[in-house]
């Protein structure tokens, strides 16, 4: 085998068992992982699948990491065609609602659920959890700032306060359509980020 082969194997049974590790933590979350499982799902050893990490944190971290690359891709990525500002951040929005509602998300918003998770649990994947939330935040309220500047929106707009309700909305959304499995959610969701966007 050459080594070339083999570092192309060795990437690509890593993506494997994050792939596995990402759907089995989307519905017992990441705390819910275990080598165990994974090793019997993939047909692995135990040794064989924590061999690519290092440990159980690491795995989580990676998993994570992919989490928020797939969402990026999905949502952000997705908007990006669109004029900045108001614009661009309602078509980011409706993007995220899809993708909560629809089966690709794995069951509503993974970064949500592991914030939820890892909320009082200090260390490094709370740390990543956070980071990731800050950067959804920063590009929330860059966007924002676009639509001041704009005038699209009141120049006395308070922008932090804007991004708390706009995410504030997402996460009812992600409640109502995982927990109560509300047909409506995704529409009032949409509903309730107009107004916001909307200049009074």
């Amino acid at each position: 085998m050459s080594p070339r082969k083999s570092v192309a194997e060795t990437a690509a049974t890593r993506d494997r068992i994050i792939e596995s590790a990402l759907a089995l933590a989307s519905t017992e979350g990441l705390e819910g992982l275990t080598i165990g499982r994974l090793a019997t799902d993939l047909e692995m050893s135990k040794a064989g699948v924590i061999g690519h990490f290092g440990s159980k944190e690491a795995l989580q971290l990676a998993v994570l990491e992919a989490a928020v690359e797939r969402f990026r891709l999905r949502v952000p990525a997705r908007a990006v065609g669109a004029r900045p500002g108001t614009e661009r951040l309602a078509r980011t929005f409706d993007e995220w609602i899809d993708y909560m509602a629809g089966s690709e998300g794995h069951g509503g918003c993974f970064l949500t659920s592991v914030a939820t998770e890892f909320d009082g649990r200090p260390g490094p994947v709370r740390d990543a959890v956070l980071e990731a939330l800050a950067a959804w935040s920063a590009y929330v309220a860059s966007e924002l700032n676009t639509a001041v500047d704009n005038r699209e929106l009141p120049e006395r707009t308070d922008v932090d306060q804007l991004v708390f309700e706009l995410n504030g909305v997402a996460l009812a959304a992600d409640q109502s359509i995982q927990l109560h499995h509300d047909p409506q959610a995704p529409t009032r969701a949409r509903r309730a980020i107009a107004r916001l966007l909307i200049a009074p």
